[in-house]
């Protein structure tokens, strides 16, 4: 029988992360995945641009992108594109990794390596530490999925369908296209 070794968010903030690795951690355990593909990273800086012109307009907060962001116990999570209201910023120094905040809003860009079973539990690791919303993107399929604080089935919008993303309670007026972001 093998002993698994757990990892506390100070020892996960001491790691080198080799190149070409990417890593975080869930419930103590060191997550190790492969480097985001060139379309995934289109769709991650698409989604990143988009969002952060128009909170910067706005002033309502800051966008992050793969930051380390310290979820509740031992769990760090990097998502693709991330948002925190203005208001839970005060306070925290924005230098410091990992940042010990949940974003208000996580956005997972899916790629063909991760399973579902690990993005349901992400999922949960936002929505459980304060998150208010979190949009799984699927570029393959041209899928988004929307899951709400709260809610218990998420909401799914097709690319095709023309569909759009908001989230008016955090980012009044804000809308994404789901066929421009999705290619």
């Amino acid at each position: 029988m093998s002993t698994k070794t757990l990892l506390r968010v100070q020892d996960y903030a001491a790691l080198d992360e080799p190149p070409g690795l990417r890593y975080e951690l869930s419930e103590g355990e060191l997550i190790v995945t492969p480097p985001s593909t060139h379309f995934h990273n289109r769709i991650r800086d698409d989604l990143n641009s988009r969002l952060w012109a128009f909170v910067r307009e706005h002033k309502l907060g800051e966008v992050t992108s793969e930051t380390d962001l310290i979820l509740i116990g031992e769990v760090v999570r990097r998502p693709d594109v991330g948002f925190i209201c203005a208001d839970r910023l005060k306070g925290i120094d924005l230098d410091q990794s990992p940042l010990p905040i949940t974003p208000d809003l996580a956005i997972e860009i899916v790629s063909k390596n991760d399973r579902a079973d690990d993005l349901i539990l992400k999922v949960s690791q936002y929505l459980e530490a304060g998150a208010q919303a979190v949009w799984l993107m699927y570029p393959n399929t041209r899928l988004a999925y929307r899951y709400l604080a709260g809610k218990r089935e998420p909401e799914v919008r097709a690319a095709e369908a023309g569909d759009k993303f908001e989230e008016p309670e955090l980012l009044p007026g804000f809308l994404l296209p789901l066929s421009a972001t999705l290619g």
